[in-house]
């Protein structure tokens, strides 16, 4: 396969990703209109559930979709690196991860800054790359367990 083109397919989802996040950074993922989403479904699931637990768990949920979203592009960062990187050795590849990890995530919250109705904050891009961290760790766990396991194959 063409050098070019193999580059492409590897690194297009990671790519595609990263304008996803800064897609759910508009006004349309704005909390007034999520939380209006979680309300109903919370007031249908949940008949007796308070404005305030329904602000709660709106809040935790907006949170841990920044991890989620950082861990998926973690994820995708190893591995665009490790297919297009072969001849580094692994922690290259999660070093290089995570500086683009930090980049996106700070990118991220000053698009958020320039939106009327989001609010840029640094406790997000700590949470961001907490994401990314993890997505790291999982690709780090996974790797070396797969290299171990391939290394007792041959002996």
């Amino acid at each position: 396969m063409n050098r070019t083109i193999h580059i492409i397919k590897i690194w297009l989802p990671t790519v595609l990703w990263i304008c996803c996040i800064f897609y759910l950074s508009t006004e349309v993922f704005s909390a007034d209109h999520t939380s209006r989403i979680l309300k109903r479904l919370l007031s249908f699931l949940l008949p007796d559930i308070s404005m305030r637990e329904i602000f709660i768990i709106h809040f935790f949920v907006r949170k841990a979709a920044h991890i989620v979203e950082f861990c998926i592009m973690s994820l995708l960062l190893f591995h665009s690196f490790r297919n297009t990187q072969k001849k580094q050795r692994y922690w290259s590849w999660v070093l290089y991860s995570l500086i683009i990890i930090v980049i996106v995530a700070a990118a991220d919250e000053l698009h958020q800054w320039f939106i009327t109705s989001r609010t840029s904050s640094v406790i997000d891009i700590v949470i961001d790359v907490t994401g990314g961290i993890l997505g790291q760790a999982i690709c780090v766990i996974f790797y070396r367990l797969r290299t171990r396991e391939n290394k007792s194959d041959i002996d």
